[in-house]
């Protein structure tokens, strides 16, 4: 198999990576695997759960991302990985993991990817999904309330105090690692008809 093409697509959170993630992967289904920075979020079990909604979880420090860089060489050498699965709800990782087998092509999604070096440099394209502040909050309340069972309080809080100022501090600054910006997330046809012509050629050639 030809070395992987590694896709990095990152942005705010409510930006519309999942959206543009999507079609990449229905563009190039079965030939792709992902791995999502959420899902190596550290371990809290040994804190009690008070002290788990405490954390910083829009800090890089709140991310085990020497693991994925790890899962992420294991697969440029061909090797299948057993990614971490996260219980938002608990704020513990689960026990089960989720089995990751090398693909032609790897998407690596997270809101604080571009903000380490060490996964920047493994990518062969970094995407940045931008959005306006106000829909990608609406987008965060929806997904909060709907799949991880926190009240709106909770959510704007976390917002005010954590988000916002991470966002400001290192999701927006590591924009200009980028090699291409979809603007308007998921709404953008003429942006990710473009990505994916790009991400064609780079399977195409890539050796």
């Amino acid at each position: 198999m030809k070395k992987p093409v590694i896709i990095g697509i990152a942005g705010g959170s409510g930006s519309g990576k999942t959206t543009v993630q999507r079609r990449v992967m229905d563009k190039f289904s079965p030939d792709i695997a992902v791995l999502d920075h959420d899902s190596y979020y550290r371990d809290l079990s040994h804190l009690p759960h008070e002290e788990r909604t405490k954390v910083n979880f829009d800090h890089p420090d709140s991310l085990e991302t020497e693991l994925m860089v790890r899962h992420v060489d294991s697969l440029l050498k061909g090797f299948a990985v057993e990614k971490p699965t996260y219980d938002f709800s608990k704020h513990s990782r689960a026990d089960k993991v989720e089995r990751i087998t090398p693909k032609p092509v790897i998407i690596v999604e997270g809101i604080l990817i571009f903000a380490e070096p060490e996964l920047r440099k493994r990518m062969d394209l970094r995407v940045f999904v931008d959005a306006d502040p106000d829909i990608r909050l609406i987008r965060r309340i929806r997904r909060d309330i709907h799949e991880r069972g926190r009240s709106i309080e909770s959510i704007l809080t976390q917002y005010e105090k954590s988000v916002q100022p991470m966002y400001m501090e290192f999701v927006e600054p590591s924009k200009r690692f980028a090699d291409i910006i979809i603007t308007r997330g998921g709404h953008n046809e003429a942006g990710i008809s473009m990505l994916l012509a790009h991400v064609e050629q780079l399977v195409a050639t890539n050796v």
